[in-house]
């Protein structure tokens, strides 16, 4: 039998660990939720079966990769909060630090702690000159949290996942177009922002040793 593991990484807060099958209930119902899923992929929920298999998924490229996405859960309570960690479908130019959390857990500071992390976790382990987080443009909570890991703004990428268009006659109604930007973490300080009207997500790029 082929065994992998999937390390356990703890914050003053928070735990990152495998996904569980008995984590299906509560990530079933946060991936349900449309104010959790908006900015996320395509911007739809997902149902049981998908969640099941997003699942399936993280646990698989742990053992393809070497990294993935990790369950995250609270230490006090053991309470199921969301996913956060490195995801890279085939068709991602880069690894991505990527984090997503339930609604009730918005807003007390537990994201930008998941994804440091995540990041640091990373960087200690697997030798990559660098990772992004792609964000879109109004999901303005996600930028907050890449700009307190220090990312600066690198440039625009287009990804399968921002397409979905309210209005599909590209020609004739451009405004419709996502703008959006793309972000690295240096050492370097905020570049310059360079936008284009096309379907994308905002890239922010880690470098470096932390």
């Amino acid at each position: 039998m082929t065994a992998f593991d999937i390390p356990t990484v703890e914050t003053a807060r928070l735990r990152l660990r495998a996904f569980h099958a008995a984590d299906l209930d509560a990530y079933s119902a946060m991936q349900a939720n449309p104010n959790v899923m908006r900015y996320l992929l395509t911007g739809q929920t997902a149902a049981r079966i998908q969640t099941w298999y997003t699942m399936l998924t993280s646990a698989g490229s742990w053992a393809l990769r070497g990294y993935g996405m990790w369950a995250c859960e609270t230490i006090e309570s053991g309470h199921f909060i969301g996913s956060v960690g490195v995801f890279e479908p085939l068709d991602w130019p880069e690894p991505e630090i990527a984090y997503s959390l339930d609604q009730p857990y918005w807003h007390r500071g537990f994201a930008t702690e998941a994804a440091a992390a995540a990041r640091d976790w990373l960087f200690g382990h697997v030798p990559l000159a660098r990772a992004a987080s792609f964000i879109r443009p109004e999901n303005r909570a996600s930028i907050r949290v890449a700009e307190r890991l220090g990312a600066v703004l690198e440039g625009t990428t287009e990804l399968r996942g921002t397409r979905s268009m309210t209005n599909p006659d590209l020609k004739g109604r451009p405004a419709d177009w996502k703008v959006v930007r793309e972000w690295k973490f240096d050492r370097e300080g905020k570049d310059e922002a360079k936008r284009r009207q096309i379907y994308a997500t905002t890239c922010w790029v880690y470098e470096g040793v932390y």
